[in-house]
C-alpha cells in the first residue's frame, strides 16, 4: 500500500480514486494533482514507480492542506463561530443543523434518538360509536 500524507491509499484502485482516501482531497482536486505532477490518473496506485510516488508525496505536502492541518483549521473555524456567538455558532453549540434544514421532522442524526413525551398520541377513554 502506498503511503501519502500519512494515509495508506489502496494499491488496487486507480490513482485518482486512491487519492480521495486522503482527508481534504476530492475528485476534482485529485485529477488536478495528477495533471500537475504528470501522472496517468488511470494507472493503479500500486503500479506507480518510486519516482512518481515521490513527486506525488512532495506535491501533496507542498501545495495541499490535508489531514491533520485541515482538520485543525476546520475545528478552529467552528470554535471561533461559537466564541463570537453568531447564529451558526449557536447552532453548533446546541448540536443542531447549521445550514437551514428543518428540525420539526428529520434531523435525527443531529438530535439523537426519539425521546417520548407524556400526553402525546391517541387519547384513552374515547370509545368509537
Amino acid at each position: 500500500m502506498p503511503r501519502i500524507a500519512g494515509v495508506d491509499v489502496p494499491a488496487g484502485k486507480k490513482t485518482w480514486i486512491s487519492l480521495q482516501y486522503i482527508y481534504g482531497i476530492g475528485p476534482s482536486l485529485s485529477k488536478k494533482i495528477l495533471s500537475e505532477t504528470g501522472i496517468d490518473p488511470d494507472k493503479r496506485a500500486g503500479d506507480l514507480s518510486e519516482e512518481e510516488m515521490s513527486r506525488l508525496r512532495e506535491y501533496v505536502d507542498r501545495e495541499c492542506k490535508v489531514e491533520g492541518e485541515l482538520r485543525k483549521e476546520v475545528s478552529g473555524n467552528i470554535s471561533r463561530l461559537m466564541e463570537i456567538g453568531c447564529y451558526r455558532g449557536l447552532r453548533h453549540r446546541h448540536r443542531l443543523p447549521v445550514r437551514g434544514q428543518r428540525t420539526r421532522t428529520n434531523a435525527r442524526t443531529k438530535r439523537g434518538p426519539r425521546q417520548t413525551v407524556a400526553g402525546r398520541g391517541r387519547r384513552r377513554g374515547l370509545a368509537k360509536k
